[in-house]
C-alpha cells in the first residue's frame, strides 16, 4: 500500500511536535517577558496568557526579595522548599528564612477565566494597588508594584552590562 504525501507530512509534523515536547518534558517552565494586568477590586488578577499553560492547574505565591511576590510553578515551589529545608535543621539563617518564606506562601488554582485571587497579606507585602507589573524570571515570574518595578529597574539598568562578567563567567553571547 502505498502512503500518501499528506499522511508522510502530518507523521513528520506529529513527530517533530512530539521531539519537541520530548525534550522539554521534565524541564521547568520558562518564565519570560513584562506585562501589566490590573488587580481588581476583589484582589484578583488575570495571569498573563502565555504563563496560563506553563504554571499548570497552579501556583504558589510567595513572599520575594526586594519587595516583590514570587509566582511559583508547584512543582518549583515543591523544589526550593525542599532545598531550603534540608539546609534549615543545623542552620539558624535557613530556619528563620524558611518560616518567613512558607508562612507567606499560599496555594491558588486560576479560575476559568484565568484570574487568581493575591492575599491582602501579600499584596501589603509588596505594596500592591491596581497597578502592577508582573514580569517572568525563569522558573517563576514576580508580581512587582508597578512604580517600584519602574525605579528598581530605572537603577539596575545602569550597571547591567557591568555585572554580566561577574553573573555569567560562563555564557557567551
Amino acid at each position: 500500500m502505498v502512503e500518501s504525501k499528506h499522511s508522510r507530512e502530518t507523521d513528520a509534523d506529529q513527530q517533530g511536535s512530539a521531539g519537541i515536547d520530548g525534550l522539554m518534558a521534565g524541564l521547568p517552565p520558562l518564565l519570560l517577558g513584562t506585562y501589566t494586568p490590573k488587580i481588581d477590586a476583589k484582589g484578583r488578577m488575570a495571569l498573563p496568557a502565555k504563563f496560563r499553560s506553563q504554571l499548570g492547574q497552579g501556583l504558589v505565591m510567595a513572599r520575594g526579595q526586594e519587595r516583590c511576590v514570587y509566582l511559583l510553578p508547584f512543582d518549583e515551589f515543591r523544589r526550593i522548599a525542599s532545598q531550603i529545608q534540608r539546609t534549615s535543621v543545623g542552620n539558624k539563617a535557613a530556619r528563620e528564612y524558611l518560616r518567613v518564606f512558607l508562612s507567606g506562601a499560599v496555594d491558588q488554582e486560576p479560575d476559568k477565566q484565568g484570574r487568581v485571587v493575591v492575599p491582602q497579606m501579600l499584596r501589603d507585602y509588596a505594596n500592591l494597588g491596581s497597578d502592577i507589573v508582573v514580569i517572568g524570571v525563569g522558573t517563576r515570574a514576580e508580581l512587582w508594584n508597578k512604580d517600584a518595578w519602574e525605579s528598581y529597574l530605572a537603577q539596575k539598568e545602569e550597571g547591567y552590562s557591568d555585572i554580566a562578567d561577574d553573573v555569567l563567567p560562563e555564557v557567551e553571547f
